[in-house]
């Protein structure tokens, strides 16, 4: 079985994005590394190629910054890595620049891709979501969060980044998955303050123009972590390759975890799900297979 991950990243310094650690914490699991860095003014590539392995493909590529229909640009570019691995792999593992795979995954997610390989209806491995809040103490766990994302898939070129890369579709049909028992740890909002708008009006840029990335650029000058509905406090440990960030978190967020922000029809929705583990009105970009 060979196995290649892939990822997209672009102005990873400037935006605060742990992506040496992303790319770090799915080597183990793979044969070789395809990584698109996009046109940066920061230092990004200089950073990738600093990462001692064999095994990583730096493919330089420039942005369409004109496309912005619903982040298309981001599965363009995802699109571009994936495309670069070449047919003698069998998994593409796609991760995000500020996505990690905690260590103790691993024998759970090479278990999963060794026994579905002529299992061909598998096309994709389904994984859950810690999505990490302000701190790496907090984690969010409203409604608004994503649950599930496909994050391999197989080495299929029929399979596309759909939308804004965040899943994937094979001829504009949902893929067919299995769900392990696997998690990604997601620190997108996890940087300090400043860097959190730098990276939202940025973001913005990407979906939006005229009056409506305005009204956007307004909220962000407005952005507190504590306006977030809910959250809970993060027990376990982190994956090894983000100690050293952990270590050296140097601002300062405190919720309470009792406290709510719900309106009366999504306090009774997040108490559905909490009672019974089943999200109503969930969208999901794939089918899960038996």
């Amino acid at each position: 079985m060979k196995v290649c991950g892939f990822t997209i990243v672009r102005n990873a310094i400037k935006y605060g994005y742990p992506v040496v650690e992303s790319i770090k914490s799915i080597l183990p699991l793979c044969d070789q590394m395809v990584v698109a860095v996009g046109n940066s003014d920061d230092g990004t590539l200089e950073v990738i190629k600093s990462i001692d392995n064999s095994k990583i493909i730096i493919v330089e590529t420039i942005w369409d910054d004109t496309l912005k229909e619903g982040g298309r640009v981001l599965a363009v570019e995802t699109n571009k890595a994936l495309d670069v691995i070449t047919d003698d792999f069998d998994w593409c593992f796609y991760i995000q620049a500020d996505e990690v795979i905690h260590e103790k995954f691993y024998p759970v997610i090479q278990n999963e891709m060794e026994k579905r390989i002529d299992q061909h209806d598998v096309e994709g491995l389904l994984f859950n979501y810690l999505h990490f809040w302000g701190t790496y103490d907090y984690l969010g766990v409203g409604r608004a969060w994503y649950r599930r994302e496909i994050r391999v898939i197989r080495n299929d070129k029929r399979i596309r980044s759909y939308r804004d890369a965040q899943g994937f579709r094979i001829d504009n049909k949902k893929l067919n998955v299995k769900h392990i028992d696997a998690y990604i740890y997601h620190y997108g909002w996890v940087r300090p303050p400043d860097t959190i708008k730098s990276k939202m009006r940025n973001f913005s840029s990407l979906y939006y123009t005229g009056v409506k990335l305005e009204e956007k650029l307004d909220k962000v000058t407005n952005f507190d972590y504590s306006a977030i509905d809910a959250v809970s406090i993060f027990h376990g440990t982190h994956p090894k390759v983000m100690e050293d960030l952990v270590n050296r978190l140097n601002w300062h967020v405190q919720f309470d975890e009792r406290k709510i922000k719900f309106s009366l029809k999504d306090y009774l929705l997040f108490w559905f799900e909490k009672k019974f583990g089943y999200r109503l009105f969930e969208y999901k970009n794939y089918k899960i297979i038996p």
